[in-house]
């Protein structure tokens, strides 16, 4: 029962903390775009524009919610809601700390804990597409059709180099479980002679898949240099073109939702994780409790510190065109991901012999 009442409070604490991360982020995003461009940023609504977020859902929530004519409804609904619902579900299965002692039972900070984390995953990012397929295709309009397609395409293509890149990690780690192998770059020596309590992290084994992994990233969320599926200039604004309301408000927060639990599998594959400097001694010298606590408070900072990286990228690099985007995919990610897997693997049965 204390497991069930745990998990319980630990859905709702994600599902809220993953909201107000998304909204946040809205914010965080005109404030890092304004002090690029030498402005000021948002400024009005509370101290600091922190209440913006707020005056920018209510906004959403009164607007009018405008179908068009010839629009399948029902599918025109379905878009945006399956954007939304998988972008939530995806962060069950990370773990977002070490584990709680409560009552005298240890528990983990994570919804889900199943043996093929990683699969799960990945089926939910292929799942991500048919949001954005379908809202493009429902709303009968050709400029949305044609930013649906461009879309799925280039998830598509980016999800292959994306998988490849993983690979690496799996065959290092010997396992498809994030808490395993967020958990193995928390102790050991890095390259095998240099003392990593918490440190020994996958960034060290693997910087191309790690590069690999975040440019996929960066286009799995549409994010510029790779926000070809809502070019303004040349598509009006893609998929979304025909979306007001609410149901615009949900592509909308399921890009930022995606941004937060990209940033957080790639501080678990790559940085460790939950696992920061010394997280085996405190635990060891102050307890479970607060080696968990700082635990989380280590982990979320560093997916702040990668949404930064995001934004930061997104207001200096000039958006790809299409073809330069699908190049670099198929001509140079694939191929870059497939040779480091050749290497890691052939790395991994040298030394086992």
């Amino acid at each position: 029962m204390e497991l069930i009442t745990f998990k319980i409070i630990l859905v709702v604490t994600l599902f809220a903390v993953s909201l107000g991360v998304a909204a946040y982020s809205t914010w965080g995003e005109r404030k890092v775009a304004a002090i690029l461009q030498d402005r000021i940023g948002p400024n009005r609504a509370g101290p600091f524009g922190l209440l913006q977020p707020l005056a920018d859902g209510g906004k959403l929530f009164f607007k009018e919610g405008f179908v068009p004519q010839g629009a399948d409804r029902f599918l025109f609904y379905i878009g945006p809601a399956l954007t939304m619902f998988i972008s939530l579900i995806t962060g069950a299965v990370i773990p977002w700390g070490k584990s709680l002692n409560i009552g005298g039972n240890s528990f983990d900070i994570q919804v889900a804990n199943i043996d093929v984390g990683v699969l799960y995953l990945i089926a939910m990012v292929s799942i991500g597409v048919y949001g954005m397929m379908i809202g493009g295709w429902a709303s009968n309009n050709k400029y949305s059709l044609i930013g649906a397609i461009r879309a799925s395409s280039q998830m598509i293509s980016y999800e292959l180099a994306m998988g490849l890149s993983l690979l690496s990690i799996i065959l290092m780690a010997g396992s498809l479980d994030l808490h395993f192998i967020t958990s193995s770059q928390g102790a050991g020596k890095i390259w095998g002679f240099i003392p990593a309590d918490g440190m020994n992290w996958n960034i060290f084994y693997q910087p191309l898949a790690f590069i690999i992994f975040f440019v996929a990233a960066m286009a799995e969320t549409n994010r510029a240099p790779f926000d070809l599926p809502e070019c303004e200039s040349e598509l009006v604004n893609g998929y979304m073109t025909e979306y007001s309301s609410m149901n615009f408000g949900q592509y909308m927060f399921g890009e930022y939702v995606n941004m937060f639990i990209s940033n957080a599998l790639i501080a678990t594959l790559f940085f460790g994780g939950f696992n920061y400097p010394g997280i085996n001694w405190v635990s060891e010298n102050w307890g479970e409790n607060i080696a968990g606590t700082l635990s989380i408070f280590a982990m979320l900072a560093k997916v702040v510190f990668g949404i930064l990286v995001f934004m930061w990228i997104r207001w200096t690099i000039p958006r790809f065109r299409y073809d330069q985007l699908m190049h670099l995919g198929w001509k140079t990610l694939i191929p870059l991901a497939l040779v480091n897997l050749i290497i890691t693997a052939a790395v991994i049965v040298f030394f086992a012999h």
